[in-house]
């Protein structure tokens, strides 16, 4: 799961990078604005799957030792 996690903050980054690129050479805001949204929401996704709830533990750790037993 870690694997994935670091797969999607590196598409996110890749998003953000391919944004600014795109708007600088065609100008157009559209399809930029639409990438760094995407982008916006893989970071959220990240997030909600690692900020530990109340009781100590994210999301992925509890879906990990679900996997185990």
């Amino acid at each position: 799961m870690n694997i994935v996690l670091s797969l999607v903050m590196l598409t996110a980054f890749a998003l953000i990078a391919g944004a600014f690129v795109y708007w600088r050479r065609t100008g157009e805001i559209k399809q930029p604005a639409l990438m760094l949204l995407l982008a916006l929401i893989a970071i959220v996704n990240v997030l909600i799957w690692t900020i530990p709830a109340a009781d100590g533990t994210s999301p992925v750790e509890q879906a990990e030792r679900a996997g185990e037993g």
